[in-house]
């Protein structure tokens, strides 16, 4: 089929070879300093090839395009300017073109540190932070900023839908597939350069995933010379920030470099007892050999630690408010977070860049090593110490089984509105309460993950001609990855005893039992994971049309490495497993007619198949090898359409699309309460299928010279396309555990619960549907404002899998359906939960100054003006396991066990001085 689509391409475009070419010539400059722009990069829209200035500002370019066409000119800090020329027989000298100095930019600067930093979910992602500053669309910023509020993912896909690349070294993580964005947080002076290419377009960089891809350039060639010093204030997720940059430029013996650190700090940020401690620091090397070779340098360093928040549920909610978070408490007059997050994983690349009139050759080796960490506080055979934990609260009096104690549930109220933080002391008290034995009670740790990483990459760009053109690349990544628990305090007591409450069994039978601080406990083991991928494309560019057709090859490998001998799986959990092994390949299209260069229509298809990521191949590494069972490799199939316009006051993008994502697994963990047992299970989904469909819209209209409207849009439909299968393992458990103070069942093994009823229910992607508009003033005196408004809705709740099985139906004591368990009735029960709609209104604004060459810019935003309370997602608790328990649960209209939602941010501010030298 390749070389069918191959062969059309080439006896089609042979209409169209070129006439006689033209010369279009200038020169490029700052419009208030005169200063000459180099770097920067034109086109003819709605053609490919593209040319840059050069030390001077000045470019000269040959095409054999022909008639009235627009200009394209971009450089970084700088306006867009577009150029209505007319291209005839004649050589088209253009003179000096002015840029104006791009305000905005410090506005797309801040709101992508912030985005990246807003996430306070554990298990969410950035999936449109590099998509403000890689791109000027108007729908992907307003997705970035004002619809990221509300966490709201483009197209409803994951961020590890979408590829991200540090000079051409691949990011995404081999564990879940995501680019992890605070390993490089707060370098924005650096990762500010980048090549992005949306959804489902070629890409020169990699085949691609369904969101796009997006190169950062770090190289200091392609930063501005000079100092740059930025200074930021928020109430947001850090209430500080200081960052500076130099970069030395080219200089005569063809060095080039660049230095940058930023730190970044709260005590506790919008959300209550949420700590931010980061800094990171970039150091770049390029040395030209000659005009053809360059090699360059580049190392990372980005620490971030901070404290984590809870979703809570509605009774919580209405206690105490949408900034609480149960996770700290005060000790001796500090403030302490139980669940802090840190992550350090410096990044090394060395690469070499080959450029001559055909070929482009970008060769790199890249070692990524390090940690991440998250802090939890484990209780033995002690109260739960969580102040929201459902025995403490007023639902739990009121839905108890032998009847509604409404004395005992306002005393509840009370208590809890008394000490609705951790209380440390407390814990303190109950570890060394028994000096003589020293044995802990609580225990606070962290779980740990030690990632080496090592990535080979080559890619290729050769332009055969003007019309035609090949990419390859190849690329090899091996990651080792050590995954542990490590006490980190015993909170006064002498020693950790490293047994497992709920079986009573030693979790390292060649081991010390008493563990202590900084020693490893609970697990210990190590996953091997490697990937090798190619990928081919070519492109063929004509007047009237262009079209591209890529295809991509990867074999991918993980096993597993227990180290410890776990006792309740004395069979499997010590060694190495077998090694499960995926071979995929992918293949993309896509062709654009091009009615003028103001109009245009492109429609792009994919089908892929891609490896599942190692976290859902393995049942529970944390203490065996078992594998789920048949596990297969994800199918994925794309399509979109989209209408391009270009006027000189209008400009503007339509896309519908279509995507299927088939044979997924998914794995989660959890506690569930049968009604006469409980267990941790571990919940394994196979044959799950997703449907994303929807249409995106985007409008800039320029009304005069100081005042632009825009309007973005989508509306998408995300939701479960299968009713997939579900089994639970049990994990063997004792008898009065500490998790649930009523006797359980011993249960052990696998339970394959049939298919889970859950076909057309709705994906929990943010936001199904999201409309903004804005008006921007920018004033001759180097000032601008711009307020939008934004509406949010069709947002829903997580589903529990497991309570839309038929064992949901049956009652545990007679294992017979419940007679009022009808399918109205479960239906009704399990309705999932829609989040409310909301309004949103952000107003941003800034001011720069030229001072004795100092470039001065102060950008300032403040977003949800009028402190709107609105929920971002959710999920419902699978605790509850079958329909009494959970009806009972219900009756009252607060239920014990009622979903848990994420709130976002209330008014927020941004505050932004930058200079430049």
């Amino acid at each position: 089929m390749g070389r069918w689509l191959f062969s059309c391409f080439f006896l089609i475009g042979l209409p169209n070879l070129p006439a006689q070419e033209q010369t279009i010539s200038g020169e490029v400059r700052a419009k208030r300093s005169g200063q000459t722009v180099t770097g920067a990069i034109l086109r003819i829209e709605g053609s490919s090839p593209e040319t840059g200035t050069d030390a001077k500002g000045k470019f000269e370019f040959t095409t054999d395009i022909k008639g009235r066409r627009i200009l394209v000119i971009m450089a970084a800090d700088f306006n867009p300017r577009r150029i209505p020329i007319e291209i005839n027989t004649e050589a088209l000298k253009l003179g000096i073109i002015y840029l104006d100095r791009d305000i905005s930019r410090e506005r797309s600067d801040n709101l992508v540190t912030l985005t990246e930093s807003d996430l306070s979910r554990e298990e969410d992602d950035v999936a449109s932070a590099g998509l403000l500053q890689a791109t000027r669309d108007i729908f992907l910023s307003r997705a970035a900023f004002d619809f990221g509020q509300a966490f709201f993912r483009v197209r409803g896909y994951d961020a590890r839908n979408g590829k991200v690349f540090i000079n051409g070294m691949s990011m995404n993580k081999l564990a879940d597939g995501r680019p992890q964005w605070n390993n490089w947080g707060g370098l924005n002076d650096i990762t500010r350069n980048q090549g992005f290419s949306y959804g489902l377009q070629g890409s020169g960089h990699a085949f691609g995933g369904l969101l796009g891809t997006t190169n950062i350039d770090t190289r200091p060639s392609g930063q501005r010379p000079g100092m740059r010093i930025t200074s930021s204030a928020s109430n947001r997720t850090y209430t500080g920030r200081l960052l500076a940059t130099y970069n030395s430029g080219k200089q005569k013996n063809g060095i080039a470099y660049a230095l940058s650190a930023s730190r970044r700090w709260a005590l506790q940020g919008y959300i209550d007892g949420t700590l931010y401690d980061a800094y990171s620091v970039y150091g770049g090397l390029e040395y030209e050999c000659n005009e053809k070779n360059s090699i360059g340098l580049t190392a990372i360093l980005a620490s971030n630690r901070r404290g984590r928040s809870s979703a809570i549920t509605e009774e919580v909610f209405q206690l105490e408010g949408n900034t609480y978070n149960p996770y700290w408490g005060y000790q001796r007059g500090e403030l302490r977070n139980s669940r802090e997050r840190s992550i350090r994983e410096p990044i090394l690349i060395l690469n070499h860049y080959y450029r001559s009139d055909k070929l482009r050759l970008s060769t790199g080796i890249s070692y990524q090593f390090g940690n991440h960490s998250r802090s939890r506080l484990g209780y033995y055979n002690a109260p739960n110490p969580d102040p929201t934990y459902y025995r403490y609260l007023p639902s739990f009096y009121i839905n108890s089984p032998i009847g509604a104690n409404f004395i005992n549930a306002q005393a509840a109220k009370g208590g809890f509105l008394k000490h609705p933080q951790l209380n440390w002391e407390r814990i303190y008290v109950a570890n060394t309460r028994d000096a003589l034995n020293g044995k802990a009670a609580y225990v606070l740790y962290d779980d740990i993950v030690e990632d080496a990483t090592l990535t080979l990459s080559s890619v290729a760009n050769f332009r055969m001609t003007d019309h035609w053109s090949f990419d390859f690349g190849l690329s090899y990544k091996n990651l080792s990855s050590d995954n542990f628990a490590s006490i980190t305090d015993l909170l006064g007591a002498q020693f950790h005893e490293d047994t497992d409450p709920f079986s009573d069994t030693i979790n390292d039978v060649n081991g010390d039992n008493f563990k202590r601080v900084g020693e490893v406990f609970n697990y210990n083991y190590k996953i091997v994971a490697s990937v090798f991928e190619g990928f081919a494309q070519c492109k063929v560019t004509l007047n009237s049309w262009d079209a591209f057709l890529a295809t991509t090859y990867s074999n991918t490998s993980y096993y597993r490495q227990g180290l410890f001998l776990n006792e309740r799986f004395p069979d499997n959990s010590l060694g190495k497993s077998n090694k499960v092994l995926f071979s995929n390949f992918g293949i993309k299209g896509g062709y654009t007619f091009k009615f003028s260069g103001r109009h245009w229509l492109s429609a792009n298809a994919l089908f892929l198949t891609q490896a599942p990521f190692f976290q859902n191949v393995f049942i529970n590494p944390r203490e065996h090898n078992e594998v789920v069972a048949a596990i297969r490799s994800e199918k994925l199939s794309s399509a979109d359409l989209n209408y391009f316009i270009r006027l000189p006051d209008l400009t503007g993008r339509l896309t519908g699309f279509y995507t299927r994502f088939q044979d997924e697994s998914d794995i989660n963990f959890f506690f569930v309460d049968s009604g006469v047992g409980s267990d941790f299970v571990q919940e394994v989904i196979t044959d799950l299928d997703k449907l994303h469909m929807g249409v995106e819209l985007g409008l800039e209209y320029q009304i005069s010279s100081s005042v632009k409207l825009s309007f973005a849009g989508a509306v998408g439909k995300y939701l479960f396309a299968s009713d997939p299968d579900l089994s639970i393992n049990f994990v063997p458990i004792a008898t009065g555990t500490a998790e649930a103070d009523e006797d359980v069942i011993t249960s052990e093994g696998n339970i394959d619960l049939g298919v889970a009823t859950i076909k057309d229910l709705k994906l929990a992607q943010g936001p199904q549907k999201a409309l903004a508009f804005g008006v921007e003033y920018r004033d001759p005196k180097y000032w601008w404002v711009g307020l939008t408004t934004n509406y949010l809705a069709n947002n829903y709740a997580n589903i529990s899998t497991i309570g839309r099985t038929l064992s949901f139906y049956l009652d545990p004591e007679t294992g017979q359906p419940f007679p009022e368990a009808t399918r109205d009735n479960v239906n009704k029960l399990l309705e999932q939960k829609r989040l409310d709609d909301f309004y949103l209104l952000n107003l941003v604004g800034g001011k720069s100054w030229l001072i004795s060459g100092k470039y001065i810019s102060v950008f300032a935003s403040v977003n949800n003006v009028f402190d709107a309370v609105f929920r971002t997602g959710g999920y419902e608790q699978s605790r509850n396991g079958n329909y009494g328990q959970l009806s009972r649960d219900n009756l009252s209209g607060s239920p014990s066990f009622a979903p848990k939602y994420w709130y976002g941010y209330g008014r927020t501010y941004f505050l932004n001085l930058t200079v430049n030298f």
